[in-house]
């Protein structure tokens, strides 16, 4: 048995023995927290063996998530398939990049100029149906777990906060931005305590000058002095807390000093101040709303922020007619030159742009080139993990409506950084895109490899409401070619 499972086992039997015996469990909050649950450590654990399964600081320091919702089509960007069907066949021609052998396609042209610097993993796949719809998809790639199961489990990015917390004070440990498409609502705390929980900054339009996010300075009816007061006042109350020392409590009081650090801190406002930066590099991003998205991404990581992800589609502007929702869901007329609403359009991709518009992989390819660039010149890049990614791909096949549908079955993410090799290519899909044929690996395994290069021990686990023992990524295993 191996060493992960005994640790699982013996935990749980611990647990069992708690549950029969009642040995000084501690109480749950019980007034005002409705549904709200705890992450508890082990009572039984020594000090010897918590040592043994401790987290130590990895390679990487802080991550940065590129979430491209709506699942982005595989076989017209990282996996070009030439050789195909040619009534599947993308119209995009494969391309060469700076590293001898690996390709992509036309769409990622100034992306192949920095693919030294990226890993291209295109044996993604999931193994359970269930996820090959955009929320429960998105909830498997936001926390690595199949969701639907009897515990509702967090984001990754709300457990890294909770295990390694952030070395910014003024800033929430887990930031989205801008966190306001359809999908963004499947974030999820789970049972992580309440300082955790995801910031989302909101945002209709981050290229707009009058951007700014809401709520990030002292209400000036009150005043500095007279927030100080009261949160003197609140330190002094005993509002009946039935254990002052539980994780609950903690989460209540580290979410208020975070509050309390972020209002004063004048910090907090630049870090998301764009005009900050140059016009030339904000040009160099794209003056889209995803270019500057993309660029806020990198803002926050220079802050220190532990975990930020960043959730993009483009919105609907003059300059978009007909672009209803530019997310990745190209059900119809996938490689339309403008607005994918044409007619014969079947409803499900009709406030889509076509894939090959400035709107989708023309800002895409601007941004991610340009955002890999920076990184790596400001030094970045060394320290934080960047992860693009999308909930699954599209089918090889074009349907009726020539776009192409859901596809869980074989699709690719990216990886830079923190010591993720450059210049390689895990993994392969058939000659159509359609199957895994090479290294097979899901978004547990993701998971897993996130946790891992932050250096968070996959065998201490985090706890149940009710005490039982769960590990960070059950499923999953660190995909050992990024190591």
């Amino acid at each position: 048995m191996g060493s992960e499972r005994f640790y699982f086992c013996r935990e749980y039997w611990e647990w069992l023995v708690a549950k029969k015996c009642n040995l000084g469990r501690r109480n749950f909050i019980g007034i005002g927290v409705a549904g709200g649950l705890s992450v508890l450590n082990s009572p039984f654990a020594s000090e010897a063996f918590e040592g043994e399964y401790r987290d130590r600081p990895g390679r990487a320091k802080n991550v940065l998530v590129i979430l491209e919702q709506g699942g982005m089509s595989h076989t017209d960007t990282w996996d070009p398939k030439p050789d195909t069907l040619v009534e599947q066949m993308s119209p995009y021609k494969t391309v060469s990049t700076n590293v001898p052998g690996m390709q992509f396609t036309e769409l990622l042209s100034e992306t192949s100029k920095v693919a030294d610097k990226l890993t291209v993993i295109r044996s993604m796949y999931h193994t359970s149906g269930v996820t090959n719809g955009h929320p429960k998809g998105t909830q498997y790639t936001l926390s690595g777990h199949v969701p639907g199961g009897p515990l509702e489990m967090p984001d990754i990015g709300s457990v890294v906060a909770h295990r390694i917390s952030s070395n910014c004070g003024y800033l929430p440990p887990y930031i989205m931005a801008p966190g306001n498409s359809e999908q963004a609502k499947e974030s999820r705390l789970g049972f992580m305590p309440f300082d955790t929980q995801v910031f989302k900054t909101g945002g209709k339009d981050l290229s707009q000058a009058d951007w700014k996010v809401p709520g990030l300075g002292l209400n000036k009816a009150i005043g500095q002095s007279r927030f100080l007061n009261r949160l003197d006042l609140l330190s002094n109350l005993d509002v009946g807390l039935p254990d002052h020392h539980s994780d609950k409590a903690a989460g209540w009081v580290q979410a208020i000093e975070q509050a309390e650090e972020g209002l004063l801190n004048p910090n907090t406002k630049t870090a998301f101040d764009l005009e900050e930066e140059s016009d030339k590099l904000r040009d160099d991003y794209g003056r889209g709303h995803r270019g500057q998205c993309y660029l806020l991404g990198r803002r926050l990581i220079e802050q220190d922020v532990r975990f930020v992800t960043i959730d993009v589609r483009e919105p609907l502007t003059e300059k978009t007619p007909g672009g209803s929702n530019l997310n990745w869901d190209h059900h119809d007329f996938i490689y339309a030159k403008g607005t994918c609403n044409l007619p014969g359009a079947g409803g499900g991709g009709r406030g889509r742009y076509g894939i090959g518009t400035w709107w989708m992989m023309g800002s895409v390819d601007q941004a991610f080139s340009t955002l890999i660039r920076d990184m790596d010149e400001r030094g970045l890049l060394e320290e934080t993990l960047v992860c693009f990614v999308t909930e699954f791909g599209r089918t090889p096949k074009l349907n009726k409506a020539q776009g192409r549908d859901h596809w869980s079955k074989a699709y690719s993410i990216v990886m830079a950084g923190a010591g993720v090799p450059g210049g390689q290519v895990i993994g392969a899909s058939d000659r159509q895109g359609a199957f895994v044929t090479e290294r097979p690996y899901t978004p547990d395994d993701y998971a897993a490899t996130v946790y891992k290069k932050l250096g968070l021990n996959l065998d201490k686990t985090l706890r149940a409401p009710d005490g039982r023992p769960i590990l960070l990524a059950a499923h999953g295993n660190p995909i050992r070619e990024v190591f």
